[in-house]
């Protein structure tokens, strides 16, 4: 039984790694070792995560998928939430959260009835746990939205200051000619980020084109 952690935080503002003190804390006490840990910087309400995934097909049947909270694993809809199930229900694979005790007894053997009681509770905790996530996710967008509406309705919203360091560093890596996923590793920045600057990146190229080639015509 290999124990997989996995870390996700919503965007590259949030430090996914956060989490690590308490899940390393948690594998002690329990007399566990985790074997990898898998950190990404995507919103849990995406199904299709490249970390996320990249651990599935690294867990053999047996195996621990685990997490701070329910919620770094799903903040999906009801439809998302049922696949990404399913697939880790055929491979086998275990979750276990620190905020869900019922789900902790799966790093430990027990007898056959044992295991089987404790999983179905479990199954129907992660279910219910699943939408609270989503429902709370939900609210805050629908919050989030009633306050910008407001605040524009007012002339006071300015919208989220650009991380200016940041930007330039993965401009600059992708001039390097480096692939994306050693730049979002090296930055810690999310694929929907990394491909704006890379289209804002060509269109610029694309500008600086046109205009370099009007040139000797406007010189004329």
């Amino acid at each position: 039984m290999f124990i997989r952690a996995y870390l996700r935080a919503s965007t590259s503002e949030q430090d996914a790694s956060r989490a690590k003190s308490a899940l390393d804390v948690f594998a002690t006490e329990h007399g566990l070792r985790i074997a990898a840990r898998y950190v990404e910087n995507e919103s849990g309400a995406k199904l299709h995560r490249p970390e996320l995934f990249r651990l599935l097909s690294d867990c053999e049947q047996g195996d621990v998928l685990l997490v701070e909270q329910v919620d770094r694993l799903s903040r999906l809809t009801s439809p998302d939430w049922i696949k990404l199930r399913n697939l880790l229900d055929t491979k086998q694979v275990r979750i276990v959260a620190l905020d869900l005790p019922t789900s902790w007894i799966l790093t430990a053997p027990t007898d056959e009835f044992t295991g089987r009681m404790f999983a179905a509770v479990n199954a129907m905790m992660l279910d219910v746990l699943a939408a609270v996530a989503r429902k709370d996710y939900e609210d805050r967008r629908r919050r989030q939205a009633e306050g910008t509406a407001k605040a524009k309705a007012a002339g006071l919203y300015k919208g989220r200051p650009e991380n200016k360091t940041r930007n330039a560093a993965i401009s600059s890596l992708l001039r390097d000619g480096r692939s994306w996923r050693d730049i979002m590793d090296a930055t810690g920045c999310s694929r929907t980020l990394l491909a704006k600057i890379a289209r804002d990146r060509r269109l610029q190229a694309e500008a600086d084109a046109a205009i370099r080639a009007a040139e000797p015509v406007a010189h004329r």
